[in-house]
C-alpha cells in the first residue's frame, strides 16, 4: 500500500506540474494548445539523452526545460498570429510530428546511435542509491516542512473566505457557498497530504528510490506553484488576463500582445519540459508511444475540472483525475460485469459524463471564477 500511494503521489504531482504549464497558457492567457505533449516529449528525451552522456541530472533537466521553451518560441513565431482554432490545429500537429520524428530517427543513446522506436533505457535516476541515515532524516525533515507549508497554505486559503467584504451599501457580507466549497476541498487535500506524508516517511526511512523521486517532485511542484502564484498576481499576470479577455484592450494601452503571448507559451512549455524529465524518471524507460496525444487531452480534463485560471484548481483537477482512475480500477470490476477492454471504455464514458454535468452545473470548474470564464468565447 505504501508503494502504491507513492506511485499515485508521483503520478498526481507529475501531471499537476504538467497541467500548471497548460493552465498558464490557456487559463491565464487564452491560448488553445492541443499539442502540450510536445514540450513534455522534448523535455524527457533531452534530459535522458544528456544524462547518458554524463551530464549531471540537474543540468540535464534544466536543458530539457530550455529546449522545450525554445520549441514554444518556434511555435509562437509560427502560430500566435493565427486565430484560436487554427492555433489549436497547428499545436496538435506539432505534438504528433515530434513524436513521429523521435520514433523514426536514430538517437545518440550513450556512445551509440539507436533507433528511436527501440526507446531509451538504463538512464540515471535521481536518488536511486540508498543514502546514509543522516541524509534520510534530512529528507524526512524536508518532507515534514513541505507538509507543514501545505497545511498552512490550505488553512490560509480557506481562512480568506471568512474575511468580510464591504459592499457599496456598507454591509458586511461573506460568500457562504465559496467558503463551503473551499472547506470541502481543503479537507480532502489535507487528508491526501497526510496519507502522502505518512507513506513518504515510511518510504524514505526504509529507503525506496521512488520515495526520493517523490520528494524531489513535490519540492519542484511547490516551487513552481509558488512562483506562478506570484507571477499571475503581478502586473505581468494581469496583462495576460487582459489578453485572455480581449487582446484589443492591452493593444490600445500600448502593450506588445504578441510578446506576452510568446512569453506565456515559452514558460508553460518550460514547465512541461520539467514535467517530462520527471515522467522519464518515473517510467525508467521511455518510448515514443509513451507520449500519445491522449495525455494532452487528459491534462485538459484536469484543468477544466479544477477550474481554468486557478492554480489550486489545476492541482485539484489532477488529484480528482487520478483518484477517479485509481478507484474505478479497483471498484468498477466488482460492480459492472464487463471484460477489461469494455471496462476501460466505460470508465472513459463515465468521466465524459461527469464533465458534461460539470459544464452544465458549474462551467467555470470547481474552483474557477465565473466572471473570468473563457470557455464560451
Amino acid at each position: 500500500m505504501v508503494d502504491y500511494l507513492i506511485f499515485l503521489a508521483i503520478s498526481t504531482a507529475l501531471f499537476a506540474l504538467f497541467a500548471l504549464g497548460l493552465n498558464l497558457q490557456w487559463g491565464f492567457t487564452g491560448l488553445i494548445n492541443f499539442g502540450h505533449i510536445a514540450f513534455m516529449t522534448l523535455g524527457a528525451y533531452t534530459t535522458v539523452l544528456l544524462s547518458l552522456k554524463g551530464v549531471p541530472l540537474l543540468i540535464s533537466a534544466v536543458a530539457g526545460a530550455i529546449v522545450a521553451a525554445l520549441l514554444g518560441l518556434i511555435i509562437g513565431f509560427a502560430t500566435l498570429r493565427l486565430r484560436e482554432d487554427y492555433l489549436g490545429i497547428v499545436t496538435i500537429g506539432t505534438g504528433e510530428l515530434i513524436r513521429l520524428v523521435v520514433n523514426n530517427q536514430e538517437l545518440p543513446v550513450g556512445d551509440t546511435w539507436t533507433s528511436g522506436a527501440f526507446g531509451v533505457q538504463s538512464y540515471p535516476i535521481p536518488l536511486s542509491t540508498e543514502p546514509n541515515l543522516f541524509v534520510k532524516f534530512v529528507m524526512i525533515g524536508l518532507l515534514t516542512l513541505l507538509a507543514a507549508v501545505t497545511f498552512f497554505t490550505l488553512w490560509r486559503w480557506i481562512r480568506t473566505t471568512q474575511i468580510s467584504r464591504t459592499t457599496d451599501l456598507g454591509k458586511r457580507t461573506t460568500s457562504k457557498q465559496e467558503f463551503i466549497s473551499r472547506l470541502g476541498v481543503g479537507i480532502v487535500l489535507a487528508a491526501l497530504a497526510t496519507a502522502i506524508y505518512i507513506s513518504g516517511v515510511i518510504g524514505l526511512y526504509n529507503y525506496n528510490p521512488k520515495a526520493g523521486l517523490m520528494l524531489v517532485l513535490l519540492l519542484v511542484l511547490a516551487f513552481v506553484y509558488w512562483r506562478l502564484e506570484i507571477l499571475v498576481r503581478s502586473p505581468w499576470g494581469r496583462i495576460l488576463k487582459a489578453i485572455r479577455e480581449d487582446e484589443e484592450i492591452p493593444k490600445a494601452l500600448g502593450k506588445n500582445v504578441f510578446w506576452y503571448k510568446l512569453q506565456s507559451l515559452m514558460l508553460g512549455g518550460a514547465i512541461a519540459g520539467i514535467a517530462g524529465a520527471f515522467f522519464a524518471w518515473q517510467l525508467g524507460a521511455i518510448y515514443p508511444d509513451n507520449f500519445q496525444p491522449q495525455i494532452t487531452f487528459d491534462t485538459w480534463i484536469m484543468v477544466i475540472l479544477g477550474g481554468s485560471g486557478s492554480n489550486v484548481g489545476t492541482i485539484l483537477g489532477a488529484v480528482i483525475f487520478f483518484a477517479y482512475d485509481a478507484l474505478t480500477r479497483e471498484v468498477l470490476p466488482r460492480i459492472v460485469p464487463l471484460d477489461e477492454a469494455r471496462l476501460g471504455a466505460f470508465r472513459i464514458m463515465v468521466i465524459g459524463l461527469i464533465l458534461m454535468v460539470l459544464m452544465i452545473w458549474r462551467p467555470q470548474g470547481i474552483l474557477g471564477k465565473k466572471e473570468e470564464l473563457t470557455l464560451g468565447k
